[in-house]
């Protein structure tokens, strides 16, 4: 009965049997070819020594071989033979070549095919699930256990061929002396035994070595991506000799293993010798009797025993490489596996752009193999068009919540609604291409600062992508690079400081034009100048969309149309910025516990603020009034009661302006104290500055 590891192999065998089909017809090919000319030698070399080429001196299998050959002359028939034996062995050489290369394409349709179905698994399955496994892990399961597994898949072929050629030889040798042959069989079973150790511990060291490589990739990678904190708390030795220790111990397992196949080759040379010996002995006690045939016989069923036995030893060694390998077939299996691992139902409906809003209703969840509940009956609101902020203390559940709308979690109870249509039954690629995510980790690929931006848009031409760096406030340093945007900025953005990184997430997000916009603390990593600069880029970014926010600074957010205060995963209140304050409850205490943290910077970010909001209303009213003054200096107007009623709107308007004036002074000057009193050059604003702004 076959085990669950060679099913999984024939399983993908079963995907090239074009190729497989080619393997063994050839290896079966080239087995007959090699009988058949290994048969014809010894015959040949005794006609070439001056015996006669009788049938009758010869065993009856070889005997009928040779008579195909009495049709020729006697003075010709060696050479006829000569002539068939080279056929032959051309044609076991042709079949062998071109065994070879069906099994080395077989060999790289398997790995190929493995390797992409991982790679194709990793995209698939759950975010979970790359949470609990090690990087290095999954880069040493996908590169060398898959290789070692096509590397059985290889031995496994080459058993066939091995198979064959001792079938072939077994049969040969039958036909010879059945009393020789079964003399041998019991004498090879005792070398077989012989090896069997040998194959049994393959499997242990095999297990050892997988175990050991695995080890030493997750270490590996670990180290790389983590050489920051290893420079920076000066663990370069601790490091090193963590990795020393792991290169020896994956270097001993391979030594043990190839010393242990090693044993092979010489066990089985010497016990052929001693087996030949004994069947020669054996032969002249069966051939007592026929001593005129005891000379020819012996000989070729020596002749094409010497023929077999390498092929035992061939057939030892691949049984070794298929045990020792075993380990790595049995995780390459469990690692394709697709029925133990955690895929999300893709949904079949395709996104429509966003016409009413997304409803959160009772939203539960929890992390898998966790006890504690991260959302209880979360219930929100997010019309088309505004911006929900979430703000609380850490693990509160606001990430939890803004990863269930690109479903990178499924919740365990409740739905999420998009324009009234539950978020699971949406296709989930359409309903992702059109989400943009920035958040406080953000990744780069190590490529240029082009390609990084057109990521989320491969097709975008280099104004498009202009366009989206200088709305991010990216061009200001992009253009201060040695390439421009053909700049490599290494791992992760490791070339760039935190704001420019930012700068960039944003501008792939501009260039992707999302409909639906999740910010995750995109500013609580940066100083005061990225910080302001990567505001401006995203108040750019979030203009005219749905967007969902998660805060740390409750300044970025006061414009929000709704603030939701989450608490060990509820909602403790929602409203307005001003309306939540009016409440004095949770929010507004966060707001003072933050204001007397920094009363300066909240300062001078409210000032900012209140001049941003005023500073459209100001600019609409004074070119109404503008306009007015123009039209009558110009005397454009063609009654005097006209000229009356546009002198008395651009007086209202006048004083409108004047109102909106001393409203902004009133609000600046509640907050002068603070303003005054913080004096880093870094992040005071004057609000001269800000007016002419």
């Amino acid at each position: 009965m076959m085990n669950s590891d060679t099913i999984f192999l024939i399983g993908y065998a079963r995907r090239h049997l074009v190729w497989v089909c080619a393997a063994l017809v050839l290896d079966f090919a080239g087995a007959i070819f090699n009988g058949v000319g290994t048969t014809l030698i010894i015959p040949v070399l005794l006609g070439l020594s001056g015996s006669p080429l009788e049938a009758e001196r010869f065993p009856a299998a070889i005997g009928q071989i040779l008579q195909i050959f009495d049709p020729l002359p006697p003075q010709q028939r060696a050479i006829g033979m000569i002539a068939a034996i080279a056929i032959a062995i051309s044609l076991k050489n042709i079949a062998n070549y071109a065994g070879t290369i069906s099994n080395a394409k077989l060999s790289q349709g398997l790995t190929r095919d493995m390797r992409e179905d991982g790679l194709q698994l990793l995209l698939d399955v759950d975010l979970d699930y790359h949470h609990k496994m090690k990087s290095g892990d999954i880069i040493q399961r996908i590169n060398d256990q898959v290789a070692r597994t096509t590397g059985a898949t290889r031995a496994l072929i080459r058993l066939v061929r091995i198979v064959f050629n001792i079938s072939l030889f077994g049969i040969l040798l039958v036909l010879i002396s059945w009393q020789l042959t079964a003399t041998t069989v019991v004498l090879m079973g005792g070398v077989v035994l012989v090896n069997q150790n040998t194959i049994q511990r393959s499997r242990r060291f095999g297990r050892s070595l997988a175990e050991s490589s695995k080890q030493y990739s997750i270490a590996l990678l670990e180290l790389l991506s983590g050489m920051r904190l290893v420079r920076g708390t000066a663990n370069e030795s601790r490091e090193y000799q963590k990795l020393r220790r792991l290169i020896r111990a994956r270097e001993q397992a391979a030594l043990a293993s190839q010393a242990n196949a090693a044993r092979i080759g010489p066990t089985n040379e010497i016990s052929s010798i001693f087996v030949l010996i004994l069947i020669v002995l054996a032969g002249r006690v069966i051939f007592a009797d026929r001593a005129d045939a005891l000379g020819a016989t012996l000989l070729t069923y020596l002749f094409l025993l010497s023929r077999l036995i390498p092929f035992l030893g061939q057939l030892n060694t691949a049984r070794s490489e298929i045990a020792n390998s075993s380990a790595s077939i049995a995780v390459v299996r469990e690692f394709l596996d697709r029925s133990v691992k955690p895929f999300m139902p893709k949904g079949e409906i395709p996104y429509r752009p966003l016409q009413q809003g997304i409803e959160f209703q009772d939203l539960w969840f929890r992390y898998p193999e966790t006890e504690a509940s991260v959302l209880n009956g979360i219930t929100l609101s997010l019309p088309r068009g505004t911006t929900l902020a979430l703000v609380g203390s850490s693990g509160a559940g606001k990430s939890t919540l803004a990863d269930l709308l690109p479903r990178f979690y499924d919740p365990d109870r409740g739905r999420i609604l998009i324009d009234g249509q539950d978020l699971k039954s949406l296709d989930l690629h359409s309903v992702r291409s059109h989400m943009g995510i920035v958040s406080q980790e953000t990744f780069l690929f190590n490529a240029s600062i082009r390609d990084n931006i057109a990521y989320a848009r491969p097709d975008a031409t280099d104004q498009d992508i202009f366009d989206a760096a200088r709305r991010a406030n990216a061009l200001e340093f992009i253009e201060k690079m040695p390439q421009g945007f053909s700049t490599p900025i290494g791992d992760r953005g490791v070339l760039l400081s935190g704001g420019q990184r930012q700068r960039l997430s944003i501008a792939r997000a501009l260039l992707q034009d999302p409909d639906i916009l999740i910010l995750d603390e995109a500013t609580s990593a940066l100083d005061t100048v990225s910080e302001r600069l990567v505001q401006q880029a995203l108040d750019d970014l979030s203009r005219d969309r749905t967007t969902l926010v998660i805060a740390h600074r409750l300044s970025t957010i006061q414009d929000a149309d709704q603030i939701a205060v989450l608490d060990k995963g509820s909602v403790l209140e929602v409203g307005t910025h001003q309306e939540l304050l009016a409440r004095g409850e949770a929010y507004a205490r966060l707001y003072a516990m933050q204001f007397r943290e920094n009363p300066q910077q909240i300062a001078v970010e409210e000032i900012s603020r209140s001049v941003q909001r005023s500073s459209h209303q100001m600019r609409t009213r004074l070119s109404s009034v503008l306009g007015t003054l123009q039209l009558l200096a110009d005397d454009l107007l063609d009654s005097l009661e006209e000229q009356q009623d546009l002198t008395e709107e651009a007086y209202n308007d006048a004083l409108r302006l004047l109102q909106t004036i001393e409203d902004l002074e009133k609000e600046v000057a509640s907050y002068a104290p603070e303003a005054s009193s913080y004096s880093s050059p870094e992040t005071s604003v004057p609000v001269s500055s800000l007016n002419a702004n």
